[in-house]
């Protein structure tokens, strides 16, 4: 068997130097046994911690975001794979929500001359409306190329108008042309690449312009209005219940793009082989996340926003499990080898020709299509889609759209509407309902959704548990990460002591976490002096002190393991143990300073304790598992509060477990109100909760309390289904006696 994040090579070195550390230890005579003391042994002096480098500041959205181009061809198809799960899932898009009729209205059509605007409504999912404006250019036939156009955080989206003072400013530094194409930058684009033949779709974000139904304060703005309106959050976005279901306005502006492209490619005068997408700013954020999770777009254009030191200051940019490993530079390469043109500016872009281009024009370059990637640095020009940025856009859209035009094409003059005269709404067409009731209604819809398409998929058999493990596996292969391809694990021995019939190991282990971080964790192992192969890691909340009774002296049941030959290893997980200064676990979580509004712009850079948790454990499995060999028997123990880390642990470990005895106590992330909760998991509840981890630890045998008197039916179902029934063993017992029943099954009696 293999162990997830640790090569067989590298098993086998570490667990010779692991035999080797305690032969020694043995074959040293000149220590001195102590007696017992009070409580566990420590593997630090009183009063350190371990210098474990979780403990230290959270990241935020500025910092070094690098992209590091993959080596191969193989190797980038695999990660691209991988990243977008990591977009899909966090997005709240795995599964994808059921495309729901359209409905699309488009009324309202004004003739410019050579170009028609038209007012355009549609339903992304029921009841929920998509509006913008329709640019078509006239006296063309057949397919032509069509842009989707997202408008980014201006204050006015896409009825901007920068008034007259500030475009004759911008004309006057060589910014902008014409007055009213400078006023309106947003209507300027959609007006030229309407007049270069293509049907462009100029669409609000939520909150924006037409689209009313969710308040702009409710999906933009850094959610902290909420709390200053004190708006009651037990539903709605940036709740408990949103969060555990990655309900998110990041994910509903994707899926609004998403279903954008289906309008475009819906009309007949759309070729759906020539679309582009290009945004700036937020529109920008929109358009490499549109391009990454859908493959239809065949050129994109974002402006002003991808950047190496910079990921977006919104939170409809910043979601749960977002940025862990994977950064926007590593999202828009997505695109490739698709045509992409990057435009910087003097912003958090301006680093773009050092930091981010060359690694992306090594990127494009290992795909063979260097042809197909352009950057444009206006470093003389603050944050903006101004005439300069569009009229690169409109070159490059111009060769990849085959449109055909003579270079260099320049932008014209134009009319310029006004709010009312491109508003979608009128007394024909009134405004839908809106409200913090709709939103609640929309997200009650986008669970009851996914629910459905989970529950059939529910384990009957082989092919259903296959789908169950793709699915929902794979949402909590990326909500809990796993140990890094190479976590470089060790030990470092502080201390062992001989106790007659068992030897007793302190010491730190210590390995490299999926976040870049040093992980030390205080852990000791127990082993026999006649010792079978088999070593069992004990968890409990309480740490590695959950082996010991108050006097030092291990508990019977640890004793009874060792007696049958069994090697027992306790470990202080992050803040367990050692790690506490004043002894009192901590029960909530950390946030980043001024941000405990919305959790989501934690969690997007920083994995939720739980995750770092199980990550631990994995790095103990990882410290004494043989590589491929199954001669050393793991086996994982989770009572006393610690049940809920085991049944994740188990289920990542993915088959390094042989057996698995663990208490549930009945928890369930669903019944967690608080989104900084030490065992706030976001994402948790779409996925099954803690049954679908459990049902995902299949086929391994499993000893299983805490669920009254039979199993969750998903877990009965996925053993079942994997031919596996009777590995599946549950206690209905006093609680009191679910130690003593645990460890008599792990031990075969």
């Amino acid at each position: 068997m293999s162990v997830p994040g640790v090569t067989t090579a590298q098993c086998r070195i570490f667990t010779c130097r692991w035999l080797l550390v305690l032969i020694a230890a043995a074959s040293h005579t000149g220590l001195i046994e102590p007696s017992f003391g009070a409580g566990p042994p420590r593997a630090l002096g009183p009063g350190e911690i371990p210098a474990d480098t979780r403990l230290g500041p959270l990241k935020g959205e500025r910092g070094d975001f690098s992209f590091v181009p993959a080596q191969s061809q193989q190797e980038w198809k695999q990660r691209a794979e991988y990243v977008r799960r990591v977009m899909l899932v966090t997005l709240g898009l795995w599964p994808m929500p059921t495309r729901s009729p359209l409905n699309p209205v488009i009324h309202g059509a004004i003739d410019q001359g050579d170009y028609t605007i038209e007012k355009v409504c549609f339903e992304s999912v029921p009841g929920f409306y998509v509006t913008g404006n329709l640019y078509r250019p006239k006296g063309k036939e057949g397919r032509l190329p069509a842009v989707l156009s997202p408008h980014g955080h201006f204050p006015a989206g896409r009825f901007q108008d920068e008034g007259l003072e500030t475009v004759r400013q911008k004309i006057a530094e060589g910014a902008e042309r014409f007055e009213d194409g400078g006023r309106s930058f947003m209507q300027s684009r959609c007006v030229q690449l309407a007049r270069m033949g293509c049907v462009v779709f100029h669409y609000d974000m939520i909150g924006y312009g037409d689209s009313v139904q969710i308040p702009l304060d409710a999906a933009h703005r850094f959610s902290q209005l909420r709390i200053r309106f004190k708006e009651p959050r037990d539903r709605g976005f940036y709740s408990a219940s949103a969060e555990l279901h990655l309900h998110n306005p990041m994910g509903l502006h994707t899926y609004n793009s998403v279903r954008a492209l289906d309008f475009l490619t819906s009309l007949p005068d759309v070729d759906p082989g020539r679309m582009a997408v290009t945004g700036g700013s937020g529109g920008g954020t929109q358009t490499f996340m549109l391009c990454g999770v859908d493959d239809r777009p065949l050129v994109s254009v974002p402006v002003v926003i991808v950047s190496a030191t910079r990921q977006g200051g919104c939170t409809c940019e910043n979601i749960s499990g977002f940025r862990i490993g994977t950064y926007n530079l590593e999202i828009t390469a997505l695109h490739a080898p698709k045509p992409l043109l990057l435009i910087s500016a003097d912003d958090a872009t301006r680093t773009m020709p050092e930091r981010g281009f060359p690694e992306l024009k090594q990127h494009y370059g290992l795909l063979g299509a260097s042809q197909n990637l352009s950057h444009v640095a206006l470093l003389q020009f603050p944050h903006n889609y101004n005439y300069v940025s569009r009229a690169a856009m409109y070159n490059w859209l111009n060769r990849h759209l085959d449109i055909g035009l003579a270079e260099p094409v320049v932008e014209r003059s134009y009319n310029r509407l006004t709010r009312a005269e491109l508003s979608v709404w009128n007394d024909q067409h009134p405004r839908p309902g809106a409200g913090r009731d709709f939103e609640i209604k929309l997200l009650e819809w986008l669970t009851e959704d996914a629910r459905e398409q989970i529950a059939a998929i529910a384990p009957r058999d082989t092919q259903s548990l296959s789908d169950y493990r793709r699915i929902v596996g794979g949402a909590w292969d990326i909500l809990l990460r796993n140990l890094p391809d190479n976590p470089q694990v060790g030990f470092e021995q502080m201390n062992s002591v001989n106790r007659g019939e068992y030897r007793e190991t302190v010491g730190l282990l210590s390995y490299l976490t999926i976040e870049d971080h040093h992980a030390k964790l205080p852990m000791v192992v127990l082993a026999p002096n006649q010792t079978s192969e088999r070593t069992v890691i004990w968890i409990d909340e309480e740490g590695k002190a959950g082996l010991y009774t108050n006097d030092g002296s291990v508990k019977s049941p640890i004793r009874s393991l060792l007696d049958a030959g069994v090697t027992v290893i306790g470990v202080d997980l992050l803040y367990q143990g050692e790690f506490l200064t004043d002894e009192q676990p901590p029960e909530r979580q950390r946030w980043l300073v001024d941000e405990e509004g919305y959790g989501g712009w934690t969690y997007c850079y920083n994995l939720p304790v739980f995750a770092r948790r199980v990550h631990d454990i994995l790095a103990v499995i990882a410290s004494v598992k043989r590589g491929d060999s199954t001669s050393n028997e793991v086996n994982v123990v989770g009572l006393d509060g610690a049940g809920h880390l085991v049944a994740a642990a188990v289920a990542q470990a993915k088959g390094a477990v042989a057996r698995a005895a663990t208490d549930t106590e009945g928890f369930r992330f669903a019944d967690l109100e608080d989104v900084y909760d030490i065992n706030f998991m976001p994402g948790a509840a779409k996925y099954d909760d803690l049954p679908g981890l459990l049902a995902l630890a299949a086929p391994a045998r499993l000893w299983l309390v805490g669920e009254a008197k039979e199993a969750p039916p998903i877990v009965k179902a996925a053993f079942a289904a994997a031919g596996k029934a009777e590995n599946l063993t549950t206690f209905s017992g006093a609680s009191q006696d679910a130690t003593g029943q645990a460890v008599e099954w792990l031990l075969g009696k």
